[in-house]
């Protein structure tokens, strides 16, 4: 049988390896030379609760039941991508030289067209994009699919379905077309793969495939003065939009701080162990009577830990003494850096550390950064105030799937006074009630950027929580952006 198959083969002017899919899907139970289309498509979207989209091409259904499986795990959306002129059997027999399977594939130009659109197409985050190995590439209906779409800021996973066929360079040579995209490694399957199998890969992967995976565009409405809404990290946990910055705060003054903040309605606690304070941070968590799975505490590992990460991982739980940390960063660059995060990795497997993130990591460092990891970060803490507004750079995070949070809220040592004095804060601060500080955290979260503003004044730490009850216009958030200096107030 595989001699008569060669045969055809080179007798067409074919030239592919008897292990390579046929045009369709290869069935696990059959290899055909000749599959039958699907004579029913479904090209109507079924709609998820998530922002992930899941758009596949199928011509015998193998690839259907792969992307279903994948919709079902995020719950996102389903959509079948269709050709207005359907393949028929002739189009997809690969023992004739001239189907039109066989054409389209040979022709580096061929873009079949497609019936149907997607709609809300700019709402989704992830997009998981699906097809049958044809000779070791994607059909000629992907490269449409993929030039008919804007993919700024999103995510592209591609996977495949074959028999026999790995998904060799067909995922790769798709990313030209889609440039914008930030692109997954692709994977293939076979037709029968098991959910556990597919849901493992989803996850390993630490994409933003829930509901709430919008990192840069809050739900504010939600929030109440004195309870922050939270946002879906990509680790699968939700953090608090705003929490308690301590950095400057010791001893009794620290705890007491830590105390106010969670008496206050306050649920993140942000330190660092170059703070010096993890051990009256991890106190005051203790000593607030707060269930200590409702409280979520982030410290961070000084470049001169990175060198002996475990020893200094195993120092910040010590020190904290709160059972786990929710989220730990590395302060800066500095040698090691990648050692250091691979080390929290490990913790982060074991479950005593639960995400994972960076401090003062810039476009160019991210991108260095991010191919020498196994884990994106969920998270990317930077000097952020409407004096150093960083907008190409919380674009660039936020396209990533990394939440964006700002030290320095408030302008930062020495420069608070002023920033907090400027007149165009003041006067919208004026209008709404509200003290410059509310104004400028506000002005941070409408445009998703976490805050961690720090005090230790009891009535302040209430304010810096007590700002959903108003919103800033869309004029009033164009008059803060207006105010950008490009004026960075510390040397991170």
């Amino acid at each position: 049988m595989k001699m008569m198959l060669s045969s055809l083969i080179l007798l067409s002017g074919l030239s592919f390896a008897t292990v390579a899919c046929s045009p369709a899907e290869e069935s696990v139970k059959t290899e055909e030379p000749v599959p039958s289309p699907d004579p029913e498509p479904t090209p109507e979207p079924q709609p998820g609760n998530g922002r992930t989209l899941v758009v596949y091409f199928s011509c015998t259904n193998t690839t259907k039941g792969i992307a279903e499986s994948i919709v079902e795990i995020t719950d996102g959306t389903l959509h079948r991508i269709v050709p207005e002129v359907p393949y028929t059997s002739e189009d997809l027999n690969y023992n004739n030289s001239s189907s039109r399977a066989n054409r389209e594939q040979n022709d580096p130009s061929a873009r079949p067209a497609i019936s149907g659109e997607i709609e809300n197409f700019s709402n989704y985050d992830v997009i998981f994009l699906g097809y049958p190995i044809w000779w070791g590439k994607a059909p000629k209906i992907i490269s449409t699919f993929l030039e008919s779409h804007d993919f700024a800021d999103k995510t592209i996973v591609p996977f495949c379905t074959s028999h026999s066929s790995g998904i060799g360079s067909s995922d790769t040579d798709l990313h030209e077309l889609a440039k914008q995209a930030a692109w997954k490694q692709g994977q293939r399957f076979n037709g029968n793969e098991s959910k556990e199998t597919i849901k493992d890969w989803i996850e390993s992967m630490n994409l933003n495939v829930n509901q709430n995976s919008n990192v840069g565009a809050f739900n504010l409405s939600k929030g109440e003065n004195g309870k922050a809404p939270t946002v879906r990290l990509s680790s699968g946990y939700d953090m608090p939009i705003i929490g308690l910055g301590t950095y400057s705060l010791h001893g009794d003054v620290c705890v007491n701080s830590v105390k106010a903040a969670l008496a206050s309605g306050f649920r993140k606690i942000d330190t660092a162990h170059i703070y010096g304070n993890e051990e009256e941070v991890g106190q005051g968590v203790r000593e607030s009577g707060i269930p200590r799975e409702e409280i979520f505490v982030a410290t961070k590992l000084y470049p001169n830990q990175f060198g002996n990460p475990e020893a200094a991982i195993a120092e910040c739980l010590r020190k904290l003494d709160i059972g786990y940390i929710d989220l730990m960063l590395l302060h800066h660059p500095g040698t090691d850096d990648v050692k250091a995060y691979k080390a929290i990795e490990k913790y982060v497997a074991q479950g005593m550390i639960r995400s994972i993130g960076l401090s003062n990591y810039y476009i160019k460092e991210m991108t260095e950064f991010l191919p020498q990891v196994n884990m994106k970060p969920v998270l990317v803490q930077n000097e952020i105030h409407p004096y150093y507004q960083e907008k190409g750079i919380v674009e660039y995070m936020h396209g990533q799937g990394i939440v964006v949070e700002a030290w320095y809220p408030l302008g930062g040592r020495g420069h608070t006074a002023a920033l907090l004095g400027d007149g165009t804060i003041s006067r919208i601060a004026t209008a709404h009630g509200k003290s410059s500080a509310q104004v400028i955290l506000r002005w941070d979260l409408q445009r998703g950027v976490v805050v961690i503003p720090g005090s230790s004044n009891p009535d302040h730490i209430k304010e810096n929580i007590s700002i959903f009850d108003f919103e800033l216009t869309a004029e009033e958030m164009e008059q803060i952006a207006a105010l950008d200096r490009n004026e960075k107030h510390d040397w991170y």
